[in-house]
């Protein structure tokens, strides 16, 4: 998965964007910290929705939470089959807990001040019920512009904006490692601000 923002699963967690020191550039001054995400998450979900702590990931604008429903039981024809059932059932869960994760997510943007989008995950069946899509406003030189047109007219992409997106998924693809690193010495250097003194 790609440099969606921060990722947290049982016992772990990154720092970055989002922890409220005030630096700018990659931070965002008045933004709370959402460090406790995951671990308030995986208190406050109530016992039975899922199989396991539920993924946390965390960007300056969104939380997501997508969380392992038990797997399915019974035979199936095909793997078509199995995956239309597994899509059912994760339908059948986001409208029986509809009301509730509403309310959840009410209670966690007022902690965290951005909104909460959720999914659920059956085998290799995932879905995402509501995610934010947050204008980057950029600007770009004519060769880059023409990177995302040639991705346009290959197919690749519907528009400018889609190719940008494909292009930052790719990259968070083959960066993964390079990105942890990045965003690890971020922490460091939050760290060490918070030790030194006040100015």
């Amino acid at each position: 998965m790609g440099p969606r923002g921060h990722r947290w699963g049982p016992g772990r967690g990154w720092g970055g964007p989002g922890r409220g020191r005030g630096r700018g550039g990659w931070q965002q001054a008045d933004l709370p910290s959402a460090d406790d995400a995951a671990a308030w998450f995986a208190g406050r979900l109530p016992e039975g929705w899922f199989t396991e702590a539920p993924m946390v990931v965390v960007d300056r604008e969104e939380i997501t939470v997508v969380g392992q429903l038990p797997a399915l039981e019974g035979e199936f024809a095909d793997d078509a089959e199995r995956a239309a059932a597994e899509s059912g059932r994760i339908s059948r869960f986001r409208e029986e807990t509809r009301d509730e994760r509403i309310e959840i997510a009410r209670q966690a943007e007022h902690r965290y001040g951005r909104k909460v989008a959720w999914g659920a995950k059956i085998g290799n069946t995932e879905e995402l019920f509501t995610t934010l899509s947050v204008p980057v406003m950029t600007r770009l030189r004519q060769e880059e512009r023409l990177i995302l047109d040639t991705l346009v007219d290959a197919g690749v992409a519907r528009s400018r904006s889609e190719a940008l997106a494909w292009a930052v998924r790719l990259v968070g693809e083959h960066a993964e490692e390079w990105l942890s690193s990045l965003r690890e010495a971020m922490s460091k250097v939050d760290d060490l601000r918070a030790q030194g003194p006040e100015v």
